[in-house]
């Protein structure tokens, strides 16, 4: 795939983006068949693309052999259906090793992590990620969040390199990003530059983001109730506003009340949402713990009454052809 056709693929998504759980065995290891059963049953139910060992695959946890594999897995289980783009952090050349290892397993981009632990200034992170840039012939998706936070000027630098197509932002400062989108367009560097919003269950700041015209979101929902996911993007990039809104009132925002319960819970309650629906992907690995009990049930709930508001509305069509595609 060149470089374009990346940036091209991610820009108009077909379904929303996936950000698989690293699954574990009994063992604490790795899951490597799982895994491939996790990806694949998402590129089947409508994935645009796979964000292969991110925040949301515990990128954090993972050891640069399992990193490696598990990336190798994702390649091999969308048999080029969809791009696969991995995680990629730490400090300099720890990320230039798992960008590395990205592109010897066969992955078609990158996903810049912040920075491990330090707070750097904006000519540090400039020239840090160049250097991961030019590490690799991947493309990359800078992650700005947490200690990586960019002025609109150092977002201008870092367009103007042909390998860094696009700007995730985990941060949620839409005046920062007002300022970016308007700065990077304003300099005529390029006019395909991407903007995601990452947030966390970005769905629910969608209609937020998008009146700064930034349309692409990660999707961790989908990993655990893909039906819900994909009649949400198909009716927030078809202008249903009404189908948003029921959505976003009767499950989007319960369940971010319910994320909120718990640290860490960004990753734990969603993977406690895939064993529900009957894959064993295993515990989260510390640092990060398990949801409660109660708040497992209350996530079984949840989906249990989003499924019950697809049933009751004019919605489930929508749902049923996006299963069928």
């Amino acid at each position: 795939m060149t470089s374009a056709a990346l940036a091209v693929r991610l820009a108009v998504p077909s379904g929303p983006l996936f950000f698989p759980v690293t699954p574990y065995g009994p063992d604490g290891a790795v899951d490597v068949d799982t895994y491939r059963t996790h990806v694949r049953r998402g590129v089947e139910a409508g994935a645009a693309a796979v964000f292969a060992c991110c925040g949301t695959g515990e990128f954090h946890a993972l050891t640069p052999e399992e990193f490696e594999a598990c990336v190798a897995a994702a390649v091999e289980a969308t048999d080029g259906r969809v791009p696969v783009v991995a995680g990629a952090g730490y400090g300099t050349a720890l990320a230039v090793h798992y960008a590395r290892a990205a592109e010897r397993a066969g992955a078609d981009g990158l996903l810049a992590m912040p920075p491990y632990l330090v707070v750097a200034g904006q000519e540090g992170l400039l020239r840090h990620y160049t250097e991961l840039a030019e590490a690799t012939s991947l493309d990359l998706v800078v992650y700005q969040r947490d200690n990586a936070v960019f002025t609109p000027e150092t977002v201008v630098a870092l367009a103007r390199h042909p390998k860094v197509i696009g700007l995730k932002d985990g941060l949620g400062d839409l005046d920062l990003m007002q300022r970016t989108v308007s700065a990077v367009r304003a300099s005529g560097v390029r006019d395909d530059f991407l903007y995601f919003n990452g947030l966390p269950t970005a769905e629910l700041t969608m209609p937020a983001y998008r009146g700064l015209g930034i349309t692409l979101y990660s999707s961790a929902v989908f990993c655990f109730a893909p039906e819900i996911a994909q009649v949400f993007h198909k009716a927030f990039n078809g202008g249903d506003d009404t189908t948003v809104n029921a959505l976003l009132d009767g499950f989007y925002r319960p369940l971010v009340e319910l994320r909120n319960q718990g640290r860490g819970y960004a990753v734990a309650l969603v993977k406690a949402g895939v064993r529900l629906r009957g894959l064993d992907v295993g515990e989260v690995r510390p640092p990060l713990h398990e949801p409660t009990e109660e708040h497992i049930k209350r996530l079984a709930e949840l989906m249990e009454a989003a499924g019950e508001l697809l049933d009751a509305s004019d919605l489930p069509d929508a749902a049923s052809e996006e299963q069928g595609a």
